[in-house]
């Protein structure tokens, strides 16, 4: 099992890649919440970036079918975490509190993500 360095909820800037809404109406870079972690292919689904419309046959009677817009998986290492007290990308760095629990922290500012 591989580990993957976002979590569900955390919000992601994409980094790379040639998705056609990497970018918004000001030219930075898009940001996003992690809807699905997947740490066994090493890859996540963010909500708003990599939409891709899918064709779909309706499965039962009396349900529709049709183009439905979708969000597709990207791999972790294309995305970075943005932290949410400072508002900058940042890498994730680990310490422990005084009871010995590990938790998450900014690198630039050094907060807490919990």
């Amino acid at each position: 099992m591989s580990k993957v360095h976002v979590k569900t909820g955390d919000t992601v800037i994409l980094l790379t890649g040639k998705y056609e809404d990497k970018y918004d109406k000001n030219g930075d870079r898009k940001t996003g919440k992690v809807a699905e972690v997947s740490p066994k292919e090493g890859k996540v689904i963010v909500e708003g970036i990599n939409v891709i419309t899918k064709h779909v046959k309706p499965t039962r009677m009396g349900q529709q079918g049709g183009i439905v817009k979708t969000e597709a998986p990207v791999y972790a290492s294309k995305v970075q975490l943005v932290c949410p007290k400072c508002g900058k990308p940042t890498r994730v760095g680990h310490t422990f509190d005084e009871n010995g629990k590990k938790f998450r922290v900014c690198k630039k500012c050094g907060k807490s993500f919990e």
